[in-house]
């Protein structure tokens, strides 16, 4: 993967199960503003598409939520904003994401949440924020870097699930 810019900040904690992913991600929502890019890492499996459910349920969508595994990027829409949800796993060439013609999505008026960034490696904007999830024992682990000052201000903004 390409390297990433030094946290500005970070913030760590334990989600025991999918009920606390969802609401982790949920909570997280109301720190979000338009513009931010968001990389969102880890494992097949790790729970990056129930954290991204939980945080559309935070911004008030009411609909179905689901991995773009095969259709790339599930746009959404809220009263305050575009979500774009990107999953770039089944890219096997950075230049398929420029061929793909999603460089548009990424603007001051939306949020861009990309699954498997390092597939469009050197070619995707500079994340404000960095979400890894890894497993651990019949939950997970969640760490979330701001690289930029937008994402610092979103960050301190965000107060995690005990």
């Amino acid at each position: 993967m390409s390297t990433l810019p030094q946290a500005h900040s970070s913030s760590t904690c334990y989600l025991a199960d999918e009920s606390s992913t969802l609401r982790c991600g949920q909570q997280f929502a109301s720190a979000l503003q338009p513009g931010l890019v968001i990389y969102l890492q880890g494992d097949l499996g790790a729970g990056k598409t129930t954290f991204s459910r939980g945080l559309l349920r935070g911004l008030g969508f009411q609909g179905k939520v689901k991995s773009p595994t095969y259709t790339l990027v599930e746009p959404y829409v809220t009263s305050s904003l575009y979500l774009y949800h990107f999953d770039l796993y089944r890219f096997n060439d950075p230049l398929e994401w420029e061929d793909a013609g999603f460089r548009e999505y990424f603007n001051a008026e939306s949020i861009c949440l990309v699954e498997w960034p390092d597939k469009a490696s050197g070619l995707l904007p500079t994340p404000d924020l960095a979400i890894y999830l890894d497993l651990a024992d019949t939950g997970r682990h969640i760490r979330i870097d701001a690289l930029t000052e937008r994402g610092h201000q979103c960050l301190s903004r965000f107060t995690p699930p005990n």
